[in-house]
C-alpha cells in the first residue's frame, strides 16, 4: 500500500494532507498543493480535479516544487497505482473505437513509429497491467496513466493537448 503526503507550500511547508489512496479533489483538504513526499508506492498526480489535466508519475521520493515536475498549476488530484504482479498485455489501435491497424503489446516500446510503423494511436484496450503512455519517443514528454480497461478515444478523455502517443512503458513493481 502506498503513502503520499501533500503540502500547501513548496519545500514541504504549510499544512499537510496524507493519503494512501485516490483523491479526486485535494482542495477539499488543502487550499493548494505545491510539494509532496511519497513514502511508499507509486502515484499519478494531476493538475486538475477528478484525475484530469497534465499527469505526472511519482515514485518514492521528495518533490519539493510542483513546477519542477513540469506541472503548470498546483497538484489537484492523485491516484494510487496498485502493484501488479503478472503479465502485461495491451492492444493498441491507430483509430478511435478500436479501428484501423492493431498490435498486441506485452513489453515496453520506446517508439511506436519505429517498432510498429504506426504514426497515430487513438484507442487501446488494456487487458493486464498498468502502463504509462508518453507523447514523445524514448519515454519522454507528457504522460498518461492507463489501467485495465477500454479506452475508445483519447480525445474524449481530455487528452486533446497531447498530439499523439509515441512510446509506452509498463509500471513494474519497483514502487516500493
Amino acid at each position: 500500500m502506498g503513502k503520499i503526503i501533500f503540502y500547501e507550500e513548496r519545500n514541504f511547508q504549510g499544512r499537510s494532507y496524507e493519503t494512501s489512496g485516490d483523491c479526486a479533489e485535494l482542495t477539499s483538504y488543502l487550499s493548494r498543493c505545491n510539494s509532496c513526499r511519497v513514502d511508499s508506492g507509486c502515484f499519478m498526480v494531476y493538475d486538475r480535479s477528478n484525475f484530469m489535466g497534465n499527469q505526472y508519475f511519482l515514485r518514492r521520493g521528495e518533490y519539493s516544487d510542483y513546477q519542477r515536475m513540469g506541472m503548470t498549476d498546483s497538484i489537484r488530484s492523485c491516484r494510487m497505482i496498485p502493484q501488479h504482479h503478472g503479465p502485461f498485455r495491451m492492444r493498441i489501435y491507430e483509430r478511435e473505437n478500436f479501428g484501423g491497424q492493431m498490435h498486441e503489446v506485452m513489453e515496453d516500446c520506446d517508439s511506436f513509429m519505429e517498432r510498429y510503423r504506426m504514426s497515430e494511436i487513438q484507442s487501446c484496450h488494456v487487458m493486464d497491467g498498468h502502463w504509462l503512455m508518453y507523447d514523445q519517443p524514448h519515454y519522454r514528454g507528457r504522460m498518461m496513466y492507463l489501467r485495465p480497461g477500454e479506452y475508445r478515444s483519447f480525445r474524449d478523455m481530455g487528452m486533446n493537448s497531447m498530439q499523439r502517443f509515441n512510446s509506452m512503458r509498463r509500471i513494474m513493481d519497483s514502487c516500493n
